[in-house]
C-alpha cells in the first residue's frame, strides 16, 4: 500500500502495523515452503507476483502535493515523500519515478521515497505536473505494489506586475468636449494565479495628465477632467497609466503604459483676414480668366472646419471680376470676366467676403463664421492694337462688278489715348488671288480683279490695321464676301447629243430628248426654252417640241430617209435661259441615218455597208493574216539589227578585255550640239542672234524661249528686267518644258567691274594668266585676289 508523506500520523500507524504484519507472514510462509534459502525460480516468481497482485488489488486515492513557486534556495526543494506498506526500512524497496519532469525537474531517493525540486518552478509556465510512481523489489526487480498517479500542483506568489499588453495607446477626443467625456479603455493583464489571494487583483491609477484626465480605477477607462480644452491652445496629451496588483495595497507590484492623447479639431474659430485692405493692378490687355491677385482669411482651425468660400459682395466691379477658391490653399482668385479699357475705367473697388461653409450649431455663439475685406484695382494702360468697328463684316457684290469699285468701308481706330493714325492691308494669304484691294489710309475695299461667282462665289479675306508710329501693334477683322450671280452664261447642251433615225421611220417619230445646264444660279430657279435656230426654223426633215420641263423632243417631220442620199443630218438647235438680259446659245444635234429592221433595231449606220460584202471567204482570211504575220517579222528583224548596231564590235575573236577596240557608232553631234541653242546669249546678250539655227542631226522639241523675248528686253542693261522677261514668258507658255540650255543667267551685266567670269570664254586662253589685277578691284574682290593672285615665292611648299 502506498503512503504519503502528508497524510494524518493516525493513517500513518495504521498502515504500518498491516503493511509488517503483512510481509512478516509472507516471509514465514516462504521460509517454510523453501525450506532452505534457495532463490525462488522464475516460474514460481510470476506464481507469486500474480498472487500478490490478486491480493492487493484496491483503489488508491492520493493526495495532491504542493511546492511553492519561485523557490530561491540553494538546496533541493523537499516536496513530499511516497511510502509503500511493504517497504520495511531494509532498503529492499526501489522507488522510481516516472512522468511529466521527472529526473529533471524531480528527483526522488529510491531508498527513502523523498521527492525533491531540483530547478526553480514558475507557476505562470506550468501549474502542475502529472507524475507517476512504482515501488520495485531492488533485488528481483519485480513491482511490489501497482503503478500509481499522483500530481504536484504549482503554490502561486506574487511575482509578476501587471502588464498592459495593447500599449501604448493612441487616442483622440473632440476639443471642447464637456467633463466626462470618454476617452479611450486600458486593459492591464496580471500572469498571477487569481483565484490565489490578490496577486492578481488590478487597480489602475493617472500618474501623468492630471487635471485634464481621470482614470476609473477598476475599469481603466480614460475620461476627461477639464472643460473647455482648446486644440489651438494645446493639442497633443501624454497620459501616463499604473495598474497595481494586491488591489493596490502596499508591496504589490506595479506596471504603467503611455496614453498619447490628441485634440480633434472642431470648428470653434471664425476667419478673420489679416489685411482690411489690399492694392491690386491689372493691364487692360488682360486675357479673360487671367489672374489679378490673392485674397486670404485666416482660420486657426483645420481640414473641414477650415475650408473657405471666398464671393464678392459689393463694389463697382461685379460684373467685370470674378473669384474662385482654391481648394488647395483657402485662397481666394480674383480673374478677369470682361475685356477692360484703361480708357474706359482706370480702377475698380470690390468688397470680398470669406465665409465657413461647414458650421457647427453649439459653437455658433462664438461667430459669425464670415469676414470681409475691401480690394482696389487699378487698370495699368497698354499700347493696343487698332480695334475694328464692327468686328465683322459680311459684303455682298455682283459678280458684274467693274474693277476699282468700293465695296465697302473698312474702319479701324486706335483705342489708346494717342490715337494713332492707322495704315490698311490685306493679309495675302486669305486673298491668294489678289482679287481685292484695301485703301491704304482710308480702308475702302475695293476689287482689284474680275469677279466670277461660278469660279469662287466665297471669299474670306483678313484685313490688317496697322500703328503708323508702331508697326508691332497689328490688328484684324474678317470680311466675308458674297458674289452674286448675274446671268452671264449662256446655256448650253448637258452633253454631246447624237441620235439616229431609221430609214423606215415614219413621221412624228421621237429621235432625241435633249436637256441643258446653265452655271448660273437665279434666284428663281432655271428654266430652258428650246427651239430650232432661224436657219432651221422651216427644216423638212425634223420638228422640235419643248416639253417646258427644260427639255425638248426632236421628231421626224416625213418618212421615207436614205442613207444613200444623205446619211447625217445637222439640226440647230437655240437655247434660251429665263434670265436677264435672256442669254442664248445654239446647239446642234447630229443624227444619223441607219438601215434598220422591222422592229427598228439599228443595223447599219454605214453607207459603205452597201458595197462590201457580208462576210469574207477563208481564202481571203488566210491572206489578210499572212500579211499580218509578215509585217511582225520584218518589225523585229528591224528592231533586232538596231540593237546590233549599238552593241560594239569586237575584233579580237578570243574576247581578251585587254586587247580590245571597242569602237560605237553613236557618234556626238560636235559643234551641232550648240546649234539648238545660241550659246553666245550666254556670254552676253548683246551678242545673241534673233536668228536661231537648227540642229542638222536632230530637229528640236521646242525652240529656245530667248528667241520670242522682245529685242529691247535683251538689249536692256538691267538684268533684272531680262530674267523678268525671261519669267514672263515662261508663265505665260504652259507647255513650255524647262531646258538647262535655257537657263542664260550668266551675264553679270554691263556694269561689273569684272565684265563677265564666265569659263566658256576662258578655253582659248593660256591658262597661265596673272591675276595681280585682282587686288585692284577693291575689297569685294580680296578673297579671289588671294586664292589666284600672285603669292610670295619665298614660303615653303608642302
Amino acid at each position: 500500500m502506498w503512503t504519503s508523506g502528508r497524510m494524518s500520523n493516525a493513517k500513518n500507524l495504521f498502515g504500518l502495523g498491516i503493511s509488517l504484519c503483512f510481509w512478516g507472514l509472507m516471509d514465514l510462509t516462504t521460509t517454510v515452503l523453501s525450506g532452505s534459502a534457495r532463490p525462488l525460480t522464475e516460474r514460481q516468481e510470476d506464481n507469486l507476483s500474480d498472487k500478490l497482485h490478486q491480493r492487493m488489488k484496491r483503489s488508491w486515492v492520493w493526495n495532491q502535493f504542493f511546492v511553492l513557486e519561485e523557490y530561491t534556495g540553494t538546496d533541493p526543494l523537499y516536496v513530499g515523500k511516497l511510502h509503500s506498506d511493504m517497504d520495511r526500512g531494509d532498503g529492499s524497496i526501489k522507488y522510481i519515478l516516472s512522468g511529466e519532469g521527472a529526473g529533471i525537474v524531480f528527483t526522488i531517493d529510491d531508498t527513502t521515497g523523498d521527492i525533491h525540486a531540483i530547478q526553480r518552478l514558475d507557476r505562470e509556465e506550468r501549474s502542475q505536473y502529472t507524475l507517476r510512481a512504482q515501488a520495485l523489489d531492488r533485488r528481483t526487480g519485480r513491482p511490489m505494489e501497482p503503478e500509481s498517479e499522483f500530481i504536484i500542483k504549482i503554490q502561486d506568489i506574487n511575482d509578476n506586475e501587471p502588464k498592459f499588453l495593447d500599449g501604448p495607446y493612441i487616442a483622440s477626443v473632440p476639443e471642447m468636449s464637456p467633463v466626462g467625456t470618454s476617452v479611450i479603455q486600458v486593459t492591464a493583464t496580471d500572469a498571477d494565479d487569481p483565484t490565489y489571494g490578490n496577486s492578481a487583483r488590478v487597480v489602475y491609477s493617472i500618474l501623468q495628465g492630471q487635471p485634464y484626465f481621470s482614470v476609473d480605477s477598476r475599469t481603466g477607462l480614460i475620461r476627461t477632467a477639464l472643460m473647455n480644452m482648446d486644440r489651438e491652445a494645446k493639442e497633443y496629451y501624454e497620459v501616463i497609466i499604473q495598474a497595481k496588483d494586491m488591489g493596490g495595497q502596499l508591496g504589490g507590484l506595479a506596471g504603467t503604459t503611455t496614453v498619447n492623447i490628441t485634440l480633434s479639431d472642431v470648428n470653434d474659430n471664425p476667419p478673420r483676414f489679416p489685411q482690411k485692405h489690399y492694392q491690386m493692378s491689372v493691364l487692360e490687355s488682360a486675357p479673360i480668366s487671367s489672374t489679378v491677385g490673392r485674397v486670404v482669411a485666416k482660420d486657426l482651425d483645420e481640414g473641414i472646419n477650415a475650408e473657405m468660400k471666398y464671393s464678392l459682395v459689393d463694389g463697382d466691379g461685379l460684373d467685370v471680376f470674378d473669384i474662385n477658391t482654391d481648394p488647395n490653399y483657402q485662397v481666394g482668385i480674383i480673374t478677369v470676366r470682361k475685356p477692360l479699357s484703361f480708357e474706359s475705367k482706370k480702377s475698380y473697388t470690390l468688397k470680398v467676403e470669406g465665409a465657413n461653409p461647414h458650421l457647427e450649431m453649439r459653437f455658433l455663439n462664438l461667430g459669425p463664421f464670415r469676414d470681409t475685406t475691401t480690394v482696389h484695382i487699378s487698370v495699368e494702360d497698354v499700347d493696343e492694337p487698332p480695334v475694328f468697328e464692327p468686328s465683322f463684316y459680311f459684303v455682298e457684290v455682283p459678280e458684274d462688278v467693274e474693277i476699282g469699285t468700293t465695296i465697302q468701308k473698312i474702319s479701324a481706330k486706335d483705342p489708346d489715348i494717342t490715337n494713332n493714325s492707322i495704315r490698311y492691308s490685306i493679309d495675302r494669304s486669305s486673298d491668294p488671288g489678289r482679287f481685292f484691294y484695301v485703301d491704304i489710309t482710308s480702308g475702302a475695299l475695293m476689287t482689284a480683279r474680275p469677279l466670277d461667282r461660278e469660279d469662287v462665289s466665297w471669299h474670306n479675306i483678313t484685313v490688317l490695321a496697322m500703328e503708323l508710329n508702331n508697326p508691332s501693334q497689328v490688328g484684324s477683322v474678317a470680311v466675308t464676301v458674297k458674289v452674286l450671280d448675274v446671268n452671264d452664261n449662256a446655256p448650253e447642251f448637258a452633253r454631246f447629243y447624237e441620235g439616229f433615225v431609221c430609214e423606215n421611220a415614219k413621221a412624228g417619230q421621237l429621235i432625241q430628248t435633249v436637256s441643258a445646264i446653265d452655271r448660273d444660279d437665279p434666284q428663281e430657279g432655271q428654266h430652258f426654252y428650246y427651239s430650232l435656230a432661224p436657219e432651221a426654223a422651216n427644216n423638212p426633215n425634223f420638228t422640235l417640241r419643248d416639253n417646258q420641263d427644260n427639255t425638248a423632243w426632236i421628231l421626224t417631220r416625213r418618212s421615207g430617209f436614205r442613207q444613200h442620199e444623205q446619211n447625217t443630218f445637222y439640226l440647230p438647235i437655240l437655247i434660251s435661259d429665263n434670265g436677264r438680259p435672256v442669254l442664248s446659245t445654239t446647239g446642234t444635234l447630229t443624227v444619223h441615218v441607219c438601215s434598220c429592221d422591222d422592229d427598228g433595231m439599228v443595223m447599219s449606220c454605214n453607207a459603205e455597208a452597201y458595197v462590201l460584202p457580208i462576210s469574207l471567204s477563208r481564202g481571203a482570211l488566210i491572206a489578210i493574216l499572212a500579211c499580218i504575220f509578215v509585217l511582225l517579222v520584218l518589225v523585229l528583224l528591224i528592231l533586232s539589227m538596231r540593237r546590233q548596231r549599238k552593241q560594239p564590235y569586237i575584233i579580237d575573236e578570243e574576247e581578251n578585255i585587254h586587247e580590245n577596240i571597242v569602237r560605237y557608232d553613236d557618234e556626238g553631234g560636235g559643234e551641232e550640239d550648240t546649234e539648238a541653242f545660241d550659246i553666245a546669249a550666254m556670254w552676253n546678250p548683246r551678242e545673241a542672234q534673233l536668228v536661231v539655227k537648227n540642229r542638222q542631226d536632230m530637229l528640236p522639241e521646242i525652240e529656245s524661249l530667248s528667241r520670242y523675248v522682245p529685242q529691247a528686253c535683251v538689249m536692256d542693261n538691267n538684268v533684272h528686267n531680262y530674267v523678268l522677261a525671261k519669267l514672263y514668258e515662261a508663265d505665260m507658255d504652259l507647255w513650255a518644258p524647262p531646258f538647262d540650255s535655257l537657263q542664260t543667267y550668266m551675264f553679270e551685266g554691263n556694269g561689273s567691274v569684272a565684265e563677265s567670269l564666265s569659263s566658256l570664254q576662258s578655253v582659248t586662253t593660256d591658262s597661265d594668266q596673272n591675276y595681280d589685277y585682282l587686288t585692284d578691284w577693291g575689297p569685294r574682290f580680296k578673297k579671289l585676289a588671294e586664292m589666284y593672285g600672285a603669292t610670295d615665292s619665298s614660303g615653303a611648299l608642302w
